[in-house]
């Protein structure tokens, strides 16, 4: 240690823990810096890598898919559907005055059928329009065809009723050949809407049902509730269904693994695609996941109480923002079987004392959880640090 790492009482000096905030709210998240090699594919890409076809389509022939569950918009999938009133009737309005729509971006599945890459938004709210019924929304601001404000789909003339149904889509289809990387750098580009996606999203967004469906059990119990201070589920970015992910992906594959291709982005999607998978990871050991997941909750929150997974330095009391780093390493470390809960009560206080004081003093720890955080030596060294703080008073 250096004297500039080290402020004047003898301590270094902690980096500033910036909370991310997402349209004006904050979000109990530390904001994370990543910096990490992001070269997951070859580039420049190889042309014949990148096999999108264009289609077009009716949107009743769309809305049918939908209905059919041809078309899948990730229902639970809340914040790209949150149009205001005025933006669902205005996209409506476009459609009666035959004004064409941006193309639409779907991924094709093997299977044949598709997932929605650009264009979720326009296409819930279109679905929630016509075949809403009762329970969809009438129109409200229009700014040419005001004679037809508050009516719903069922109230508009058949001809405009028709005019809709036979809109034509201009779809872009990402055949299910394309490379899995190829895919996933294409959904960072051309998303359109309102707010980027960020990388679990665009995972959601690829995913299937089962990997879905996995993470929202993990992050549905009165244990990671109580680990997480009661924010993060179902939080607005899905940075809860990201921890979940995290834990899974080391849970899974081990810092060996990830060592071996260091660029969080992979591993974490690599992970995404396994659990969609039962033949990667079959109901049994999604059983174990999930009770490990849930084992290393309860512990977080015995150990460490409101202050789990965020820095707390010996020279601060006030609650962080979680961690995106200790998350995934304390999760890790808490969740190993051997440890029981009379153990941990007993040692509570040594862990506290051992991993405050790591956060305190060790100024390679601290840049190990605070900067470049995907740096494969950074993610060893706090793994192991985690491993070791953890069986502190035994």
């Amino acid at each position: 240690m250096t004297t500039e790492d080290v402020t004047a009482e003898g301590a270094p000096q902690a980096p500033d823990v910036v909370e991310d905030v997402f349209e004006g709210i904050a979000t109990d998240v530390e904001v994370e810096s990543v910096e990490e090699d992001t070269t997951q594919i070859e580039r420049p890409w190889n042309p014949e890598q990148i096999r999108v076809s264009t289609n077009q389509f009716s949107l009743r022939n769309i809305l049918d898919q939908i209905d059919e569950d041809s078309i899948e918009l990730a229902p639970d999938f809340q914040r790209l559907r949150v149009w205001r009133p005025d933006q669902k009737s205005l996209l409506i309005e476009s459609l009666l005055l035959q004004i064409p729509l941006p193309a639409f971006y779907f991924a094709e599945d093997q299977d044949g059928s598709y997932r929605v890459v650009d264009g979720l938004q326009r296409l819930s709210t279109l679905h929630a329009f016509v075949r809403g019924g009762a329970a969809g929304f009438s129109l409200s601001k229009l700014e040419h065809l005001k004679d037809l404000k508050n009516l719903r789909f069922t109230d508009l003339p058949v001809p405009f009723q028709r005019r809709i149904h036979n809109t034509q889509l201009i779809v872009n289809v990402i055949d299910p050949t394309t490379p899995r990387g190829v895919t996933y750098e294409i959904f960072k580009r051309i998303n359109t809407g309102g707010t980027p996606l960020n990388a679990q999203e665009i995972r959601h967004c690829m995913s299937k049902k089962r990997s879905r469906d996995i993470l929202k059990r993990m992050t549905h119990t009165d244990a990671f509730e109580k680990a997480t201070g009661g924010r993060l589920t179902d939080h607005i970015r899905m940075n809860d269904r990201e921890m979940a992910l995290r834990f899974a992906a080391f849970w899974l594959k081990g810092v060996e693994e990830y060592r071996k291709r260091p660029v969080m982005e992979d591993f974490l999607m690599d992970t995404t695609v396994m659990l969609d998978e039962p033949s990667s990871v079959p109901d049994e050991r999604v059983a174990e996941l999930e009770s490990a997941f849930e084992r290393a909750m309860s512990h977080a929150y015995l150990v460490f109480g409101e202050h789990a997974f965020r820095k707390w330095p010996t020279n601060v009391n006030w609650r962080s923002p979680i961690n995106r780093a200790l998350f995934e390493t304390w999760s890790i470390a808490l969740s190993d079987p051997s440890f029981t809960t009379a153990d941990l009560r007993a040692r509570r206080t040594a862990i506290q004392k051992a991993a405050r004081k790591r956060m305190t003093v060790d100024v390679q720890y601290l840049n190990a959880i605070t900067s470049s955080t995907a740096d494969r030596h950074r993610v060893d060294y706090r793994f192991k640090a985690a491993g070791k703080d953890v069986k502190a008073g035994l």
